[in-house]
């Protein structure tokens, strides 16, 4: 018998082709382990996301370790037949048809300003001096009817000589919350969003009067997937995790 034996050229690439067929097993391996696993994507409010359910899941993530979580930040009105998401949380009035809703926090709306406001010149202290002060607005990319806006909060206080619709305008939580701590004026806001500046007295709210309505943060799931062992194992976990608050 003859043996095969590697010319000087192929024993210079040896090194190299076993490294390669090692990182190739390797990364074989990688996918073959990530394909046992259960992929579960939430989408949620950034504002929600950062201050209730990131603090949270790390929960969710310890007891099921075979779930691979990804959360999407985003208020964006919700398809029933978008595939990509299988739990969205969303701020409302609870008026999701089609969906499987489930409540998870009751939320009041408030007005809140920054304290300098209350001292400014002319101070803001009551709701008829609202008049001289500026509106700030977020519009919900979602185009929610029920989302919370300054011309409902106004009627129901009674309060017909402001224009409710002057002011800036922002599609941005995050610059609308900017705007307030920056002292530019009065916004409405869910108490979750702005629990932790109230807390502290970066933000006062000026006046008692909330929002009329009843105002919550709910779990939306398309029906046909609430069976799906992820969806099933998230929604208790969520529901269990809401009833603690």
């Amino acid at each position: 018998n003859r043996s095969l034996q590697l010319t000087e050229a192929g024993q210079a690439l040896l090194p190299g082709i076993r490294r390669g067929f090692a990182n190739l097993s390797a990364a074989v391996d990688r996918v073959q382990s990530q394909s046992d696993w259960e992929s579960l994507t939430i989408s949620a409010p950034p504002a929600f996301g950062a201050k209730w359910l990131i603090p949270r899941i790390v929960d969710f993530r310890n007891d099921h370790p075979g779930i691979q979580v990804r959360i999407d930040p985003s208020l964006e009105a919700v398809d029933p037949a978008r595939e990509a998401v299988e739990v969205a949380i969303r701020f409302g009035q609870g008026n999701y048809p089609g969906l499987q809703v489930d409540h998870l926090l009751t939320q009041q709306v408030i007005p809140v300003c920054s304290p300098a406001l209350l001292h400014s010149d002319p101070p803001l202290k009551s709701t008829g001096q609202l008049i001289r002060h500026t509106l700030i607005h977020f519009d919900s990319p979602s185009e929610d009817p029920d989302w919370p806006t300054w011309e409902e909060w106004l009627l129901a206080n009674g309060i017909t000589q402001i224009n409710p619709h002057r002011g800036p305008h922002f599609t941005s939580p995050n610059f609308t919350m900017q705007a307030v701590l920056a002292g530019q004026g009065v916004a409405l806001m869910p108490t979750l969003v702005v629990e932790d500046e109230l807390a502290d007295g970066r933000l006062v709210q000026p006046f008692s009067q909330p929002y009329p309505g009843q105002f919550g943060y709910y779990a939306l799931t398309r029906r046909d997937r609430l069976e799906e062992p992820p969806v099933a194992a998230f929604r208790r976990w969520l529901i269990a995790e809401a009833s603690k608050a």
